[in-house]
């Protein structure tokens, strides 16, 4: 399984089959699991071996099947599956510093995880927050001992593009655990573990999931972390994922790799047709050259990405009456869908940012994030024309 190429592994990685020999992963719904005797049951809760289990909070046949594939696509030692992306980021933050404790993280985050980052910070933990795209900012920020470094790959919704290489670089010389969302760039092309990173983690509710279906979060490193630090908070604290959608998110896993390349290259067709449009004052995508960090994603990636951003001019109006006048792409605030999905972050999943935060993050009241799916692109290029005209 080691020299297996992605979609090899996204297809067989991690399978375990029951006495039957079914064909496709079995769904073990169950939250307990019986032992032969006292004895046995002792035993397993002194040391549980691979394939054994004690409770569907602490594991589940069915969930560590998604975990052990999402490890061996990311490459790392091991994982443990979250009921959401946002339960495993809540998770790795809780159980990996202390109060005293020092996080380094890039401003440009998810809402919820900004939210969490303030959590911490009135329970003594010192939060210190970096233009992720600075060179010089995370040289400072990190000339200080640091027990925590938390990015996002690409930045929701701006499409900020950070070097994981360098900022790993600077944590290990600050003593800083390098904890990674890559949920944006997915890893197809784009391993955030193979550029440096010590913990990946991924919303599966997006991209894995691909159908808009189930929510799941995963949380990807070395044993040490995951069963050290990681495991004896998350069981206890209960935030576990279903069998059931870990076995939607299994399926998911199978077409990711073809999936993800498909939306990309639509993406980037998106992109150039619309480069230069009068009714955009920016148009952001990382697989374009006027990127600002146009460089560091394709050394970091196979590809653009399916996400891009439109700042139109004209504010939120201009941007409503955009999105009202789509027929194809749903507005919605999910994303990596097979539906193409059209948000709008200052309205919706960035609201409760002060308007001085947006300005800095550049989340302007005309940008609108837009998750391209799998509809034909000719197709969808012509429906965002459309909808640009009525503006």
């Amino acid at each position: 399984m080691d020299d297996w190429k992605p979609r090899t592994t996204a297809v067989h990685g991690g399978v375990r089959r029951s006495q039957y020999n079914e064909v496709s992963e079995a769904i073990f719904f169950t939250q307990g699991f019986v032992y032969d005797s006292a004895e046995q049951a002792e035993a397993r809760f002194l040391e549980t071996g691979p394939d054994e289990f004690i409770y569907a909070r602490y594991g589940n046949p069915t969930v560590r099947m998604l975990e052990e594939r999402l490890a061996a696509l990311e490459g790392t030692e091991d994982g443990f599956a979250a009921a959401s992306g946002m339960a495993a980021v809540n998770a790795v933050l809780m159980a990996a510093v202390k109060p005293g404790d020092r996080i380094v993280a890039a401003r440009a985050l998810f809402g919820s995880c900004l939210y969490i980052l303030e959590w911490l910070a009135g329970f003594g933990v010192e939060v210190v927050l970096v233009d992720g795209t600075s060179e010089a900012d995370w040289r400072a920020a990190l000339s200080l001992e640091t027990a925590l470094v938390f990015l996002e790959t690409i930045s929701n919704p701006t499409l900020e593009v950070i070097d994981i290489a360098l900022v790993s670089e600077l944590s290990r010389q600050a003593g800083a655990l390098l904890v990674v969302d890559n949920t944006f760039a997915t890893p197809i092309g784009a391993s955030a573990a193979a550029q440096g990173a010590d913990v990946v983690i991924y919303s599966s509710t997006k991209h894995i999931d691909g159908g808009g279906r189930g929510l799941g979060g995963v949380v990807l490193g070395s044993e040490a972390f995951i069963r050290g630090t990681y495991e004896p908070y998350a069981k206890h604290t209960g935030a576990a994922l279903s069998p059931f959608n870990a076995w939607v998110h299994l399926k998911g896993i199978e077409t990711l790799d073809i999936r993800v390349r498909a939306a990309a290259a639509s993406a980037a067709r998106i992109a150039a047709a619309l480069t230069g449009h009068g009714k955009l004052e920016r148009l952001i995508y990382p697989g374009l050259a006027d990127h600002p960090q146009h460089a560091v994603a394709a050394r970091q990636m196979d590809h653009g990405g399916t996400m891009l951003a439109l700042d139109l001019a004209g504010g939120k109006a201009a941007a409503f009456r955009f999105l009202n006048a789509l027929h194809i792409p749903v507005i919605s605030n999910n994303l990596g869908d097979a539906k193409s999905i059209v948000t709008h972050p200052a309205t919706t999943t960035h609201q409760r940012l002060p308007d001085e935060q947006k300005k800095a993050l550049g989340i302007t009241p005309g940008l609108v994030r837009v998750s391209v799916g799998l509809e034909d692109c000719d197709d969808l290029i012509a429906d965002i024309q459309a909808a640009l005209s009525v503006i």
